[in-house]
């Protein structure tokens, strides 16, 4: 089964949004701010087959005036062809595999269905004061609804052993992006807790069928003569209780392997 890279790469840009780097895209609505970044590796692909690939992803949602932000509630991402995800041989995880569960509960049920790593940091309402907490996450292939899709799981385990498990469906539509990715995020700690950062390296290589498969993969999708090619990576819309919602577009590039 195959989906659109761009899926992956947005999709962690949904729970999160992406720290002020360079090539990073920032959005503002009134005193919240999205800050957004994702590359893959390598730069350097096929024209026209797609080559195996990794997306890494680094975001943050803060506040212009210091106070905790808002969780985000609900997510949409358009998406381009930039790419495929194969998960054809791949293990698929379950959600109620992962309710209720520590980071080594999570790999221990999930683990032959992970497809990325990385950590996040978030802050909890706790005693009527915030307090900022970190740790690991985890991204598991995964079916949402009867659909293709994937899990992010976060575990918290102090002052408050806390698990959020964000569930990502993918589906399709015609137009200028056909994949879409969409969420209801989960409340954090009955909704006293926001995430302010996430970082995700997403990418797996394996085997089926006696053949070697890259859960990512991409090609340089460049017009011919051209050594490379700037295009639209995706379109995401952010929403936050209140109404206030947000829209970014995020555009990258890539060469021409000879």
């Amino acid at each position: 089964m195959r989906r659109r890279l761009a899926t992956v790469a947005l999709l962690l840009i949904a729970t999160g949004a992406f720290a002020a780097v360079a090539g990073a895209v920032v959005v503002q609505s009134g005193n919240v701010r999205v800050t957004f970044h994702a590359t893959f590796a390598p730069h350097v692909l096929p024209r026209e087959r797609p080559a195996p690939i990794s997306v890494e992803v680094d975001g943050q949602i803060s506040t212009t005036d210091g106070s905790q932000p808002p969780p985000l509630q609900q997510l949409r991402l358009e998406l381009t062809s930039a790419g495929r995800i194969e998960t054809r041989g791949l293990p698929v995880c379950r959600a109620p595999a992962l309710q209720s569960t520590s980071s080594e509960v999570a790999l221990e049920r999930c683990g032959p269905a992970q497809v990325g790593h990385g950590r996040f940091e978030a802050q909890l309402q706790f005693s009527g004061r915030p307090i900022p907490v970190g740790g690991r996450a985890l991204v598991f292939n995964g079916a949402v609804h009867g659909r293709p899709g994937m899990f992010i799981h976060i575990y918290i385990s102090r002052p408050v052993r806390v698990t959020l498990v964000i569930p990502l469906k993918i589906s399709h539509s015609a137009g200028r992006f056909g994949t879409v990715l969409t969420t209801k995020v989960p409340t954090l700690a009955g909704g006293f807790g926001s995430i302010t950062q996430l970082q995700l390296k997403i990418g797996r290589r394996y085997s089926y069928g006696g053949v070697r498969r890259s859960y990512l993969s991409a090609a340089c999708a460049a017009p011919e003569g051209f050594p490379g090619a700037t295009f639209t990576f995706a379109r995401g819309v952010f929403s936050f209780g209140g109404g206030r919602t947000m829209q970014a577009f995020l555009s990258r590039s890539c060469q021409v392997r000879n």
